[in-house]
């Protein structure tokens, strides 16, 4: 993996989005807004850190056109009051909650961290079934590459059953968490050192380990038809073995770095969620993909336009270097839930 690549990692749940920027946090928390709206005078001075809130930001509160929802995930944010509960900082109702299942390394015992609220996924889900708002609670697994299987051996076949193998771990973990959605996200990117997640620098996408625990490379490339063998391996496992949707977390730059440009990296049926481009300022705010007055849109992968109906999450703010000082804002069109 270059430092060019090694630039572009991003986790969830607190840890550095890029090697060389500041600390973000990762996934989703939602909220439908059909006007604009701020927040109750109890919790106005909490929008922002260490000064007042703006004008401009309390006027731009809430997702738009109807239909987009706001969203969290991974570490707790704080909701205060009482249901229908609302969006953190920005105002608006409160959609969903996305929280880590599990964790690749947690499961190899490789003491890798595993980021799940109690609290928000409660909260989004009393929203959903109580008040008819947003998402409910959806999951995702923070997923190895082929080179962190304790069995690799360079072959699609044995990473095919790597993937299935993760799909069964992250079934079990799911089977107690009450979750709403119907999207199941497989977490794939680049960390690079994040030991509280992984101890291997690529997840294993891009270099093999002579053991998952140990950090130590015994082989430096993978090929992208290995590396899909494991995706498709979950995938197949998931939708033959459950209800849920197969989707992806990724971003274009990582998805090119680990799947190629060629035959591996192009997806179909499979849902995605983003975290390009992203910002560290709350002043602008979504608005179908796009950050009102700017020219900072959502970007998807793997042949995924906008416009597509398997474009169903932005993470805008917190992921990816772009500490905001809360934590991981995001939007999806609920109208594409599948």
């Amino acid at each position: 993996m270059t430092q060019r690549n090694r630039r572009w990692y991003r986790l969830p749940g607190g840890m550095p989005g890029r090697i060389l920027s500041a600390a973000g946090t990762g996934l989703l928390l939602l909220g439908l807004i059909t006007a604009f709206a701020a927040p109750p005078a109890a919790t106005a001075g909490r929008w922002a850190r260490g000064g007042t809130v703006t004008a401009e930001l309390a006027a731009s509160a809430g997702d738009r056109p109807p239909g987009f929802w706001y969203g969290t995930d991974s570490a707790t944010m704080t909701i205060p009051g009482s249901g229908p509960y609302r969006e953190p900082v920005l105002g608006g109702a409160y959609g969903g909650y996305i929280g880590m299942l599990g964790n690749w390394s947690h499961r190899e015992g490789c003491h890798g961290i595993v980021i799940w609220s109690s609290a928000n996924s409660k909260k989004a889900s009393t929203d959903l079934l109580s008040y008819h708002k947003g998402i409910g609670t959806g999951g995702y697994w923070f997923m190895a590459g082929p080179g962190v299987d304790p069995h690799y051996n360079g072959t699609t076949a044995e990473a095919s059953a790597w993937g299935r193998q993760q799909a069964a771990w992250a079934l079990a973990d799911a089977s107690y968490r009450h979750l709403n959605y119907p999207v199941l996200f497989m977490d794939i990117e680049l960390p690079g050192n994040a030991p509280n997640y992984t101890p291997a620098p690529d997840n294993g996408w891009n270099s093999a380990y002579t053991r998952p625990c140990s950090g130590a490379v015994k082989a430096s490339y993978l090929r992208p038809a290995v590396d899909r063998a494991d995706l498709n391996g979950f995938a197949a496992y998931l939708t033959s073995h459950s209800s849920y949707r197969a989707g992806v977390y990724s971003a274009p730059g990582i998805w090119s770095a680990i799947f190629g440009t060629g035959s591996s990296s192009v997806l179909s049926n499979t849902y995605e969620w983003t975290y390009e481009s992203f910002t560290s300022s709350l002043r602008h705010h979504p608005a179908g993909w796009c950050l009102s007055g700017t020219t900072t849109c959502a970007r998807f992968f793997g042949g995924i336009g906008r416009s597509s109906r398997y474009a169903l999450m932005w993470q805008w703010s917190g992921g990816g270097g772009s500490s905001n000082g809360y934590g991981d804002f995001d939007q999806i069109d609920g109208a594409r839930t599948p």
